[in-house]
């Protein structure tokens, strides 16, 4: 495949990580094709291979590769043009991903959001994004609605889960489940997908988009306010995908797990994008659910797992998965979220339990970059460490706000160059500038607010988010190291360490912990874990309290929700 090379030579760094790549190129040829082409020219190279598998039902490439012109052709019915945004509001779905790809047929843009925002948050995005058509559930259709009056919203696309399934499908799922979704009222605009799709349609203006045009727009996880939108071009989406496909040696004969969402760039780029421009399988897991993800990995016998720290937790535990040949597995990554070591051995014991051999290994990215931008080698496993960084992409340790490196060990903020970064937010120019900074080297650097260090080989190493630390005392305490400490203790299952505003001390450390099944909390225990962290840290790190949970609340992609404890520990402790 022709493409362009990214010269990355010449910069302070001196890339001691390129000798762990293995037989990994140290360069890459990224296609200079847009998002929905490079997926059309896996369509037209595999046209009989399976493209995706949903609830059992599959589709090939060429089925794929029609179903997003028919699609695009449907969205310029209703008036959808180059340039305009679509917002997508859908699980893990072949709708969803359609929608996607046909968007960008026409050169419109998708902004994808979660299918279980609230009428607030719709309309925040709405309005951002300025959408006059949006594609959801019928299951969601009050709270788009709801805000239609005062939104640019016209148009709304509705689906049904079990569209494309084969009828007893469908008849099992309206006589369970489909039962609970409220009526649709008589709504002139609404048009359903089902029909949408099974019409005839006039080809659409082709697009003319170019590579360095945007392709869609994500949000961040809005840990400190308003969520942002974060403009990615179709260079980010595609170099983000051919990186992946270069890193883990993704063919063909594969078959991905996509059991994170779709609005998430993880599940997007990484489980969907990158499969789909490479002729893989990809199997599609619509909601959250470990016991569900169990079952199909059982079914499908996945060659390739990605996920967040909770979904390998409860994967390590799952009855279901204590009956699977596990044999296809040969590579499983986890990201979004510091990986427990505890989980980590849990499910690689089991995988060896159930004939197959698998590392499972960490890799660091945010929305701002794609995704996955480091990745722990295969064969080079560091205790702690994100790995190093993917091939095309550069990182370095910057003291804060500066573009001053530091030495090898020292902390400071992790910052990446390459051509994932992403283009900007979205009407934000100042947040943007903030963000991405020209360095002396010439390079544009997005600074991550990410605090780590890189050790002489370049394996680089997270400490914690720079907006997270704890001022306690007058000292930095990193909530991720104390949280690992307390995740040793036999006793402890799960914990999460935030810092409570206090008078003297700037904000104390407290622990909410989930103790392990069987186990009452007590005050007695909650001694034992202090003195616990007192045997292994600093003083001023150690949880001044502990609170025992029965479990942690969880953002929508499965992290543990640390702002909402900090929220609701903050107001009692206010009160």
């Amino acid at each position: 495949m022709d493409g362009v090379s990214r010269d990355i030579q010449g910069t302070a760094a001196t890339r001691p990580w390129l000798r762990f790549y293995g037989d990994i190129p140290e360069a890459l040829d990224f296609p200079p094709v847009t998002v929905d082409e490079a997926v059309m020219r896996a369509a037209r190279r595999f046209p009989d291979r399976p493209a995706y598998d949903f609830l059992g039902t599959t589709a090939t490439y060429r089925e794929l590769g029609a179903a997003i012109e028919r699609c695009a052709g449907a969205l310029s019915s209703l008036g959808l043009r180059s340039g305009d945004r679509l917002t997508i509001s859908m699980p893990t779905s072949p709708q969803g991903v359609i929608a996607f790809y046909g968007a960008m047929r026409l050169g419109a843009v998708p902004s994808m959001i979660h299918p279980l925002s609230t009428a607030a948050e719709i309309a925040s995005y709405l309005t951002l994004s300025d959408s006059r058509i949006a594609l959801t559930l019928d299951a969601f259709y009050r709270p788009f609605a709801e805000v239609r009056d005062r939104t640019p919203l016209e148009t709304l696309v509705l689906c049904r889960i079990t569209d494309g399934l084969p009828w007893y499908k469908r008849l099992a799922f309206r006589l369970t489940k489909g039962r609970k979704i409220p009526r649709v009222p008589d709504d002139a605009a609404v048009h359903w997908w089902s029909e949408l799709m099974a019409r005839d349609h006039a080809p659409p203006t082709p697009s003319q988009a170019v590579p360095d045009d945007m392709a869609t727009i994500l949000y961040s996880g809005g840990t400190t306010g308003t969520p942002k939108g974060i403009m990615l071009s179709h260079e980010n989406v595609v170099s983000e995908g051919t990186m992946v496909t270069s890193w883990v040696g993704l063919t063909e004969a594969d078959v991905v797990l996509a059991a994170l969402p779709i609005f998430h760039g993880f599940g997007l780029a990484s489980l969907v994008n990158a499969p789909l421009m490479t002729g893989s399988r990809v199997v599609m897991v619509p909601i959250f659910d470990p016991a569900m993800i169990a079952k199909v990995i059982r079914k499908t016998r996945p060659t390739l797992v990605a996920g967040v720290p909770t979904l390998y937790d409860s994967l390590a535990r799952s009855p279901e998965l204590r009956k699977a040949d596990l044999s296809s597995l040969r590579a499983a990554f986890s990201g979004a979220d510091a990986l427990p070591r505890a989980v980590k051995d849990r499910f690689e014991a089991l995988v060896s339990e159930r004939g197959g051999s698998v590392t499972l290994v960490e890799g660091y990215g945010l929305t701002e970059s794609v995704t996955a931008v480091m990745c722990m080698p295969l064969h080079a496993y560091r205790e702690g460490s994100i790995g190093v960084p993917l091939p095309g992409m550069l990182a370095g340790i910057f003291r804060p706000g500066t573009d001053e490196e530091v030495p090898p060990g020292d902390e400071g903020e992790i910052c990446l160059s390459g051509p994932a970064v992403m283009m900007g937010y979205l009407d934000k120019p100042d947040a943007t500038a903030d963000t991405l900074r020209i360095h002396a080297d010439g390079r544009t650097w997005l600074h991550t607010g990410d605090i780590g260090h890189a050790d002489e080989d370049g394996f680089f190493y997270f400490r914690s988010r720079l907006k997270r630390m704890i001022k306690s005392s007058g000292f930095n305490v990193y909530p991720t190291e104390v949280e690992a400490v307390l995740r040793e203790h036999p006793a402890v299952d799960d914990a999460c360490v935030i810092g409570i505003r206090d008078e003297s001390q700037g904000e104390r450390v407290k622990a909410f912990v989930v103790p392990v099944g069987g186990l009452e909390p007590s005050d007695e225990l909650a001694d034992e874990l202090i003195g616990h962290c007192r045997d292994a840290l600093i003083k001023w790190s150690c949880p001044r309290e502990v609170e025992f949970r029965a479990e942690l609340p969880l953002t929508k992609v499965g992290k543990v929700d640390y702002v909402a404890l900090e929220r609701e520990a903050n107001a009692a402790a206010a009160g």
